[in-house]
């Protein structure tokens, strides 16, 4: 049996600027789809949906298109990874825009091809070169906004008193089971007191136990009473 191939699948991207080319009339449309139709036929890709966006300027933020919005959802919910424009202006005629939004596509793991010239988006000019450096500063920048204020927050709850990192403690996790632990303890049969592997076995009878279902060790059942307790 022969082995077989799957093919990539992507979506089809059009977009007109003018509203004078809307219309089943108007061939701009038309024009697009048929250049992105014969650059997947011939590189082997199905195309599997097509999405517009009508009277939206090139210049216009990627993330403020109603089509591409209803596309980026399509791409989630069905797994296709590419995306086929007719030239790169179709996609957006600012190079800022284009950037923002290729890198905007790239972080989704989704891949972006101009039907005209394939690695376009790919290209190392100058230009182009210089707004990646500055969207990687400016997300550096905001990286170090964010690490800032987290820990400021944490200073803030120190200065309080509050416990703000490392995991948190039984009690924390655990508040009733460290009262029920306490309960048993206190509660002493005939003849002596619980040892802790005892106070365990208990409080695993009534289902307390650690997140994997065994029942607590002796140590751990010693840190929830919060004092030495003899016999474990």
């Amino acid at each position: 049996m022969g082995k077989s191939t799957q093919s990539v699948r992507a979506f089809a991207y059009l977009r007109t600027s003018s509203a004078s080319n809307i219309g089943e009339d108007k061939d701009s449309g038309r024009r697009q789809l048929q250049a992105i139709e014969t650059y997947a036929k011939r590189a082997g890709v199905e195309l599997v949906g097509t999405y517009n966006d009508e009277a939206v300027k090139g210049s216009d933020p990627i993330d403020t298109r109603p089509g591409f919005a209803a596309m980026l959802e399509a791409l989630e919910a069905n797994g296709t990874k590419t995306i086929i424009v007719e030239t790169a202006n179709r996609f957006a005629r600012d190079l800022m825009v284009q950037e923002v939004g290729f890198a905007m596509l790239r972080a989704r793991g989704i891949d972006l091809i101009a039907a005209d010239s394939p690695t376009s988006f790919l290209d190392d000019t100058p230009t182009a070169r210089l707004i990646r450096q500055v969207l990687g500063a400016v997300s550096e920048f905001e990286k170090a906004m964010l690490v800032a204020k987290l820990r400021g927050a944490r200073d803030r709850k120190r200065r309080k008193g509050m416990k703000v990192e490392g995991r948190k403690s039984i009690a924390e996790e655990r508040p009733r089971t460290i009262e029920l632990a306490r309960k048993l303890a206190r509660a002493r049969p005939k003849g002596g007191k619980r040892s802790l592997r005892e106070i365990s076995a208990a409080l695993a009878d009534v289902g307390h136990t650690t997140k994997s279902g065994k029942p607590y060790a002796p140590t751990a059942v010693k840190i929830m009473l919060g004092r030495v307790v003899e016999g474990g």
